[in-house]
């Protein structure tokens, strides 16, 4: 099957010209997603853009694909290392991931696919890894459609606490589905939902969690592609009209000690003809459904990096805090890993495994490849769960630690060639390495509060 760098959703750039011409935008931020699902790129000349880049690319560092939250370049990557010379790749502008952005004056957001100098898209860029999963269903006559839904803990700023320890969350309360908020939460939900629908994006619906200043937002359904550079700019704009109203916007996956912030993944699949592959008839669950779940759970404890990438990632895995800990499945089961959701054609699976810190892009093409292996071997999963699967002895666990999930990763079931070719498998795997060594030779506040003798 021949790689494709996109779905395109546009013919071309049209809009966004029109955009420039009538000086509405005179910035466009040409933008990758990374390892972690951060967007890098650069701020362009909007005139620039349109005359140049839109036709003749755009570069940069191949680093950028091949380095850790503090952006320090690493050994061991094949794409860009000393040896290599820190090269640069092109970037190929998506005409169906342009964006003008609410929350920011004049200025776009284009989405751009990796090119190497082959001429072909970066395998390992997350963005193209979740693209030959779409490849792949779509040479199957399957449409997916995704909807995510992500947790974040909002804080007050503190310009004298660079490190943000300990910073007052905007309540202190379980306000679990309250409607009464505080009135600076009232301001940046009013805030961040209008320049949503600004960008003609609007949400699905957005609550208070029982963590302290804790928020859920969940999102309409969609390509999931489109999904995830949606939420890569939700993110962005949370985290900049949390500055500008001098909060911070925290998407850490356990951002305190007992608090686990998600990302779920809620997936749907459509035949040829549109019909929902895993809609009920007179009450049954189709088979659909089973192999859909029987591949996930095959899958899922081998394929902790691409879900779960940091090593706080697995401190959200906590028994009774509404995190899996056993990779099980259930109907309306909030303690498994899989939970089987609705009613007749809104039938639909629930993959509650990714945390807040979790690359959409690498949890969607994870999902998508197990799914699509339980119905091409029609995987035969236990059977559901009753009853809760926290502490259950007999159950498959959830690693409880970026080590055991590392150590998982090479045993993966999946024929390489469906999702961890030798390049991805490789990159994912230096990336982890290189997270355990910094966490491993640091010092941390609890090693000095266990370490030190009491006052």
């Amino acid at each position: 099957m021949k790689e494709t760098a996109r779905q395109p959703e546009a013919p071309d750039f049209a809009a966004l010209r029109d955009l420039v011409d009538r000086e509405a935008v005179d910035t466009v931020m040409l933008a990758v997603p990374d390892m972690l699902g951060r967007l890098k790129g650069k701020r362009i000349d909007a005139d620039h853009f349109v005359d140049r880049v839109v036709t003749g690319g755009g570069d940069m560092c191949a680093y950028v694909l091949a380095t850790d939250v503090d952006m320090r370049p690493l050994d061991g990557f094949t794409l860009s290392s000393a040896d290599t010379g820190y090269g640069d790749v092109s970037l190929l502008p998506d005409p169906g991931a342009s964006y003008q952005l609410a929350w920011m004056r004049r200025t776009a957001l284009v989405f751009a696919d990796a090119i190497g100098h082959d001429g072909g898209p970066v395998s390992v860029a997350p963005r193209q890894i979740l693209q030959r999963q779409l490849d792949r269903l779509t040479a199957r006559g399957i449409t997916a459609r995704v909807g995510l839904e992500t947790e974040f803990v909002l804080t007050y700023a503190d310009t004298a606490n660079p490190h943000h320890r300990a910073l007052r969350p905007v309540f202190d309360r379980n306000l679990d589905y309250a409607l009464d908020h505080p009135p600076v939460l009232t301001r940046f939900f009013e805030d961040l939902q209008e320049c949503l629908v600004g960008m003609g994006w609007p949400v699905e619906a957005v609550k208070t969690e029982g963590g302290r200043g804790q928020v859920e937002v969940t999102f309409p359904y969609g390509n999931p592609l489109r999904a995830a550079d949606l939420h890569l700019l939700f993110q962005h704009a949370a985290r900049t009209l949390a500055e500008q109203a001098g909060l911070v916007a925290n998407f850490m996956a356990a951002p305190a000690t007992g608090t686990g912030s998600s990302c779920h993944i809620h997936l749907s699949l459509l035949d040829r003809n549109g019909v929902p592959l895993f809609a009920e008839t007179e009450g049954r669950m189709p088979d659909a459904v089973r192999y859909a779940v029987g591949g996930l759970l095959d899958t899922m404890p081998h394929l902790g990096l691409l879900y779960a990438p940091t090593v706080n990632s697995y401190k959200r895995y906590v028994p009774g805090t509404f995190a899996p800990t056993t990779f099980t499945w259930g109907r309306d089961n909030r303690t498994c890993a899989i939970r089987i959701v609705g009613r007749g054609d809104n039938l639909h699976l629930e993959n509650r495994l990714p945390g807040a810190d979790t690359n959409p892009y690498l949890a969607l093409a994870a999902t998508l490849a197990a799914v699509l292996a339980g119905l091409d071997h029609k995987s035969e999963p236990p059977q559901p769960y009753i009853g809760s699967a926290f502490d259950d002895p007999d159950a498959p666990p959830v690693p409880g630690s970026l080590q055991e999930a590392l150590d998982a990763f090479p045993n993966c079931p999946l024929p390489a060639q469906d999702l961890l070719t030798a390049d991805v498998a490789a990159h994912y795997t230096t990336a982890a390495r290189h997270e355990l060594d910094v966490h491993r030779i640091t010092v941390t506040d609890l090693d000095l509060q266990r370490g030190l003798p009491a006052p």
